[in-house]
């Protein structure tokens, strides 16, 4: 969902400008999107929209926004179709991941750089547009040089991220973008967040909660009063401002919970820098289509359970502005989750730039508010086919381990880890996420029900 959004941005910040640089939409033939294209005011008899291939032959800075399945698929025909000295502008690093694994690398003849959003398509152009209206508004985004042929690459990234209309940009690099992003996706982003709201879910609503409090201590929690004090205030605000008995059930969820949520995001982290997880994303878009005699089997729906159904309810009649309640069970878990993701990426030498930027910000200002406004399929299948497929593939694992492991230790009775509430008070990340949230754009994205910068089958 980055290519609407950002040739949108892209084409309005430039003609803010007075600039005579025309950006084109580059679609497969056949493509349902010429119509989506089209009603955003790109057109063939303009010279604004065309055929992928014819496109980019033409192109002095290509921004590859297709598919990661779809680049792993025909990225031979589209860089054989590049001019010398031109630039490819990639906002994934999914491509040198599957290039990696497969013993291929990038013509030596163009350049290569990223500029990479810390939040998905629809966040992307929903920032930019209020911020046409508010100063301060947008996504900031990480910027990578990976291949310079003739020095012009670092300009032409920053100038590309100032476009999108992003506040602050950070350096990175394509590999350290590809193994956050796709980790961070199938965790605290995405596929973590529904696995263990689903387990909360199932954990109160047998206890004997009602099942509409349930869903408002678990989700309307997390995505409300949750977020925005870490987005506003840090993760130990949240520790901070519970009564003695708040912190006391924090602390258990938080000591249980920990690290069965680091065992899966281990595991998770290397499948992504092994190649593992970019192999089952390739062959996953294979299994959408017929082939070998077999049906096709594209993605299922992941809002049918009874949970979702009562969210929906429970937003129906919730007041404007209403954050939930801080359940501290929740938080316990959900801050331990959080801080689990941040110590695999700061053992994996990623920087706190990266750290701060993928497990936090983009998860509470970005992704949360739209599972806020319409459930985990609104947030989820909002991203990009690779962060959908992750997301659906990890969320049970996380619900299970939390399920078989974490919860049990609190049954059971088991004393709470000091030492691990005292390593999350005294954590140097707390002042980190404090100078990165001065970073962060000054408005709140406004995430509304009938949204028309979502995808279209998301509409209302």
């Amino acid at each position: 969902m980055q290519g609407p959004a950002q040739a949108q941005n892209l084409r309005d910040s430039l003609a803010e400008a007075k600039s005579d640089i025309v950006v084109k939409v580059g679609l497969r033939k056949g493509s349902k999107s010429f119509a989506e294209a089209r009603a955003a005011g790109f057109s063939e008899e303009n010279g604004t929209l065309g055929e992928m291939i014819e496109t980019l032959c033409g192109s002095d800075l290509v921004l590859l926004l297709i598919s990661d399945a779809a680049q792993a698929d025909n990225y031979k025909q589209i860089f054989s179709a590049m001019k010398p000295n031109s630039i490819l502008g990639l906002s994934h690093g999914f491509l040198l991941g599957h290039l990696q694994s497969c013993g291929d690398d990038f013509p030596k003849n163009i350049s290569v750089i990223a500029v990479c959003p810390k939040g998905m398509g629809p966040s992307v152009r929903r920032l930019y547009v209020q911020g046409q209206e508010i100063n301060g508004a947008g996504i900031n985004s990480s910027f990578a040089v990976h291949q310079d042929v003739d020095g012009r690459a670092t300009d032409v990234a920053l100038g590309w991220s100032v476009a999108l209309g992003s506040p602050f940009t950070f350096a990175t690099t394509l590999e350290d973008e590809y193994k956050s992003d796709i980790f961070g996706e199938r965790g605290i982003l995405l596929g973590a967040v529904h696995g263990i709201v689903e387990a909360l879910f199932r954990r109160y609503t047998e206890g004997g909660m009602d099942e509409k409090l349930a869903y408002k201590n678990t989700v309307e929690g997390i995505t409300g009063i949750i977020s925005k004090t870490i987005s506003t205030k840090g993760l130990l605000a949240i520790y901070n401002s519970l009564n003695e008995g708040g912190r006391r059930d924090f602390e258990m969820a938080y000591s249980a919970s920990y690290y069965p949520c680091m065992e899966i995001l281990y595991e998770c982290y290397e499948d992504v820098a092994s190649g593992n997880e970019i192999r089952s994303v390739v062959m996953a878009g294979r299994r959408f289509l017929e082939k070998d005699g077999l049906p096709a089997f594209p993605m299922g729906k992941i809002d049918e359970t009874r949970m979702w159904k009562v969210g929906a309810r429970v937003r129906a009649v919730r007041p404007a502005g209403d954050l939930g309640p801080l359940y501290p069970f929740t938080a316990g878990v959900y801050v331990a989750l959080m801080m689990a993701q941040i110590e695999i990426l700061r053992k994996k030498g990623h920087s706190y730039s990266e750290i701060i930027n993928e497990s936090v910000i983009e998860a509470v200002d970005s992704l949360n508010p739209f599972m806020h406004a319409r459930g985990v399929s609104f947030m989820v299948d909002n991203c990009s086919t690779t962060a959908r497929l992750g997301s659906r593939k990890w969320a049970p694992r996380f619900d299970y381990i939390l399920t078989q492991q974490a919860f049990v230790t609190v049954d059971t009775g088991s004393p709470i880890n000091r030492d691990l509430i005292s390593n999350f008070l005294s954590d140097p990340v707390h002042n980190a996420i404090e100078t990165c949230a001065k970073l962060r754009p000054t408005v709140d994205i406004a995430v509304t029900a009938n949204a028309d910068y979502v995808r279209p089958e998301l509409r209302q």
